[in-house]
This record gives C-alpha cells, structure tokens and sequence, in this order.
C-alpha cells in the first residue's frame, strides 16, 4: 500500500464530494484521498481562502502532490492569489456550474437568460438545508422576494439521470416560483479536469 508521501490529496468543496468520490472510484485512481470542507461555505464565499490555505500547510508534508477541487466560488481572485503563493492548482472555471456544464455550455445558457438560478445534483438534495435555511427564508420568508427578485429561471444542471433528485429540483423551482429547466451534463468535464491533473501523476508513480 501507499504511503501518505505516494498519494495525492485533494482539498474540495463539500458540495464536490460524492462527483470526486465517483469519478476516482471510476477510474480506479486508488492514490487519491480527500479532505472536504463544509458545503456551507457557499454562503460565506469570504472563508474559502483561509480555510483551503489552512488544509494546505497542515498537509503540505505529508502528501506527494496537493490539488484542490475548487473553482474560484465566489472569492473574487483572492482563492486564485493564495494557490499561487502556495504553488497548489485548482479546478477550472469561475464556479462549479461552469465546470460542470463546460464553459461553451454555460455560457450560452447565461446569456439565454441571465436571470438564472443554478442547482447541482448536491444542492437539489440540500436545497432545503443550504439555501432555504441557510438563507434565513424559513425564518424570514420575506428575504424570497429580496434574493430572487431578479431571477426567472432555475436550471438544474444533472450529473446523475435519477428521478428522485430532479424531483426535489422541480420543487426548489416551484419555491422560488421560477421557470424550470433540466440539463444533463454527467461527470465528462470534471473527469477531464482531474484527469489532466491527476492521471499523469498516476501513470508516472
């Protein structure tokens, strides 16, 4: 077996967790371990940064090569200045929708309408937990109005093909009164960006 010095870590997104776990165990990249930190951060985008450089210099020794399964999300550059420094590189894009969907695909969806509201496969699950209570709208249902006063439509960007969860997408539609649209976008372009990153590593051990 690997030592910890033989493997990569990748410091992701909690929100990230299960799409990394399926596309390791997918491709048998069985020298990848993970650290997640709380999906919740989405909310308070301005605690990414430390709290990724935190993880990094607790695990710098310790790990052969350390990747963080981030887009910028919302840190204005500040996430982009400190992997810099630290010479660590991340996912593409400036979101995890953008990733997920491709940059060509996103952005003709933006421009489409640029009043769109985005959920992941992770927060149609949590939509109840991360956004409406995270939000403070069960408290406070006035803030709906406040938040979502711009948006027309909610675009459900699929990974998986399961009922179950585009079901509780439709929900969240419906909650915030919007337009509804499903786009399956699976696992292909965060494959391709950890495959670029990893695999090489991997082939090279």
């Amino acid at each position: 077996m690997n030592t910890p010095q033989d493997r990569i870590l990748i410091i992701a997104c909690g929100a990230l967790a299960h799409d990394l776990v399926r596309v390791r165990d997918l491709n048998g990249w069985d020298h990848i371990d993970f650290q997640c930190l709380p999906a919740e951060l989405h909310n308070a985008p301005q605690l990414i940064t430390g709290q990724v450089r935190d993880k990094i210099q607790q695990n710098r020794s310790r790990y052969k090569s350390i990747f963080v399964g981030y887009s910028d999300c919302g840190t204005g550059g500040q996430l982009d200045t400190m992997l810099q420094q630290e010479q660590v590189e991340r996912l593409p894009g400036a979101h995890c929708y953008e990733m997920f969907a491709g940059s060509k695909q996103f952005d003709a969806l933006h421009e489409a309408e640029l009043g769109t509201f985005y959920l992941t496969d992770f927060l149609a699950r949590h939509f109840n937990r991360l956004i409406i209570k995270g939000l403070g709208m069960d408290r406070y249902p006035e803030l709906k109005q406040q938040y979502f006063s711009n948006y027309k439509k909610l675009v459900y960007l699929a990974q998986l093909d399961d009922e179950g969860i585009e079901e509780r997408a439709k929900q969240a539609a419906d909650f915030l009164e919007l337009e509804y649209q499903k786009v399956p976008t699976g696992d292909h372009f965060l494959n391709d960006a950890l495959s670029v990153k990893i695999a090489p590593v991997n082939s090279a051990a």
